[in-house]
């Protein structure tokens, strides 16, 4: 194909993969569009040329060489939640807006989550297998009604808040569990909030909606499904591997539940696997997003947000960054990375509690520049590790209010022993947890936990936080155990408010510590709380 030639004032938008009509038919109310699938890698290269906005789906790689060739692009849409066809850093490099379209298939998801929990509480496809087999079998398929049976919620996000609704249509009581959701936006939502284990223990049923992460990844594993009652039935239709698939098989098979269903796995498509076999499991293969609806409101998802961007107006769901104007820039290019770090500390040492308030505090001479997409990074640091959504400086502040969070900012310029410092203060209903730092030599360094000082650079390591009474013994004991357990420590700080009053010591270790070692720790006289976090 021929490339358009560029006009001013001209917006041209292509679209090389197939997206809903309905998408087009709006895009075209905005800007003149094209539509050329199946395009070679050397005929894109070509035909990007000249147009502002560029629209795919999966199957179109939108490479760096693409991204150089498309001179005049202002924004790459994909019609869906995956970015990975695209190089994003690429597009940041080059000031070009990545957006996607991540709650289009949210109702998809939420109706059949519902239609699983109907048909594995009144054993619908077991019986229509039967029936089809030539057997009448009414009796062996008495089923449960749902009305006033407790519907445990994990993960009280974008798709979870949608199953609630619905299950309070159901007249199902709803309890969730959701370290990040304020225990008042809950309530606003007719939501009770409980910690896993008494949700588990509660629950009739019990569904999953947490994003994939390494927190999450086995988190209702055999321990969990020993809590629930024996009629208890677990749905998943969230991410393959958050329940563990044997726990779940041993748990079906000797009737420790009474039943569950997944449309996802952890290997998918999962083969002849055993747990498939289980009577009174219902499996569907990854077909929560998949209805025509959803493909319609994926595809106005994303036009809607190309030509957002295309506006000039703001993208709720941007996957890189804005840009910051060059004299701000100059300033607080090195706190970026602090804030993000900060943020994603601050979120690991609450994870007890239900998070309500945060309050972010600048000081120094960074308080001269507008510090907001300073508190959009905080924000998104605090919830990149646990939110199903792609999280940016964007629509951070947004997924925020969401989950009923209260974030304030203020800016202090009386002196400090930093030239600037930023502290994160987490509110939460267990009360606050705290973090500071600052930048030295232009790396961030964290040197504030709780009011107590450290001095702690983020690399990656495992970093064992000990609140414990000061006096003789304690740092030998522990550095012992670790010992025992071949866990090297690379570095030790104690930060005290006085001699032999409570401290809080910081161990970075070189590999993570057992669970067996973190339990022999905690047990040592005098530790008051242990936590492993990783910086």
């Amino acid at each position: 194909m021929t490339a358009p030639q560029s006009q001013p004032g001209a917006r041209r938008i292509l679209v090389t993969d197939p997206i809903a009509p309905d998408g087009v038919a709006y895009l075209r109310q905005h800007a003149t569009v094209d539509v050329h699938t199946g395009l070679r890698p050397d005929e894109l290269l070509e035909a990007v040329r000249g147009y502002q906005a560029l629209i795919v789906r999966s199957e179109t790689k939108v490479t760096r060489p693409v991204i150089d060739a498309g001179t005049d692009l202002r924004v790459i849409g994909r019609a869906g939640v995956g970015v990975d066809n695209i190089d994003v850093d690429a597009a940041t490099a080059r000031g070009v807006v990545v957006v996607n379209a991540p709650a289009g298939n949210t109702v998809a998801v939420a109706e059949h989550t519902i239609g699983l929990l109907l048909a594995v509480a009144r054993r619908i496809p077991q019986a229509s297998a039967a029936l089809r087999a030539g057997q009448w079998q009414r009796s062996r398929y008495m089923g449960q009604e749902v009305r006033n049976k407790t519907l445990g919620i994990v993960g009280l996000g974008r798709i979870g808040r949608e199953v609630a609704r619905r299950a309070q249509g159901l007249e199902m009581r709803v309890v969730a569990f959701d370290p990040y959701v304020s225990a008042e936006h809950a309530r606003r939502l007719g939501v009770e909030m409980a910690d896993l284990p008494s949700l588990l223990r509660t629950a009739d049923f019990v569904t999953i909606h947490t994003p994939a992460t390494a927190q999450t990844q086995g988190l209702i594993g055999a321990a969990e499904l020993a809590l629930l009652k024996r009629t208890a039935y677990v749905i998943n239709c969230a991410r393959g591997g958050i329940v563990d698939e044997a726990a779940l098989q041993h748990a079906l098979e000797t009737g420790q539940i009474a039943g569950a269903a997944l449309d996802v796995f952890a290997k998918e498509p999962p083969g002849d696997m055993p747990l498939l076999r289980a009577e009174n499991l219902v499996a569907t293969p990854h077909l929560a997003a998949s209805t025509e609806e959803a493909q319609v409101q994926v595809a106005i998802e994303v036009a809607e947000q190309v030509v957002a961007a295309l506006d000039g107006r703001p993208t709720l769901y941007a996957v890189n960054a804005p840009i910051v104007v060059p004299e701000a820039m100059a300033v607080l290019e090195p706190y970026f990375r602090l804030c993000e770090t900060l943020g994603q500390l601050a979120t690991q040492l609450a994870a007890e509690g239900q998070i309500e308030a945060v309050e972010i505090t600048y000081s120094g001479d960074m308080t001269e520049h507008d510090t907001t997409a300073l508190t959009a990074t905080v924000i998104r640091g605090l919830l990149a590790p646990i939110s199903e959504e792609t999280v940016n400086l964007v629509n951070a502040p947004v997924i925020a209010r969401q989950r009923g969070w209260r974030v304030s900012e203020r800016k202090v310029s009386g002196p400090e022993e930093y030239t600037n410092l930023v502290t994160v203060a987490l509110h939460s209903d267990r009360g606050e947890r705290g973090v500071g730092g600052t930048v030295v030599n232009g790396e961030p360094h964290v040197v504030r936990i709780d009011g107590y000082t450290v001095d702690l650079a983020p690399r990656g390591d495992y970093v064992l936080l000990s609140r414990h009474v000061d006096r003789p013994g304690i740092v030998g004991t522990v550095g012992t155990l670790l010992g025992e357990a071949d866990v090297n420590i690379s570095s030790m700080q104690l930060g005290r408010q006085r001699p032999r009053g409570e401290a809080l010591m910081a161990l970075t270790v070189d590999e993570p510590i057992p669970p067996d070692v973190l339990e022999r720790i905690r047990a040592v006289t005098g530790v008051a709380q242990i936590r492993v976090v990783r910086l």
